[in-house]
């Protein structure tokens, strides 16, 4: 039997022009998500751990624009500012989407996202096909986060 493989999909800094503050409130934020990330439909049965949506134990299902594909998201990380990280599963694959958070001079903040997909033996070709439109499509996604969370700053 073949191990499942685990590729990293995109390890990147993604420039928001707002506060730190600001930038970690809007993208930890499940009920966010369908604003800015493309794949994404709406969330459904959010539940809320902790004082906010987004702490560690929040959980929520993902509604994609791919018919029957919904998975499961939880919060495993969460330190407020700093870092934040949310596990997937659906079937047989698995996602890790780490977000970390840094001050700029500028008052701006950089955001370092990390996202891995694990998946089993047989899904390696396609997602070797796959894997760059990804990476592109988080990037896009962060950018137009960026702009919403400026847009609704004022910036």
């Amino acid at each position: 039997m073949l191990s499942p493989a685990r590729f990293t999909i995109i390890d990147d800094v993604v420039a928001f022009p707002t506060p730190v503050a600001d930038t970690f409130d809007y993208l930890t934020d499940p009920s966010n998500r369908h604003a800015w990330q493309s794949s994404l439909r709406r969330i459904d049965d959010l539940q809320v751990v902790g004082d906010r949506a987004g702490d560690v134990g929040t959980s929520w299902t993902d509604v994609t624009i791919v018919p029957g594909v919904g998975p499961r998201m939880e919060v495993t990380d969460c330190e407020p500012h700093r870092l934040w990280r949310e596990v997937g599963g659906w079937r047989s694959v698995d996602a890790v989407l780490t977000l970390g958070f840094e001050e700029r001079s500028d008052g701006g903040t950089d955001v370092h996202a990390v996202a891995t997909l694990t998946v089993p033996a047989i899904g390696v070709p396609l997602l070797a096909v796959n894997r760059w439109p990804a990476a592109r499509a988080i990037r896009a996604d962060l950018a137009r986060a960026a702009r919403l969370i400026a847009e609704h700053d004022g910036r």
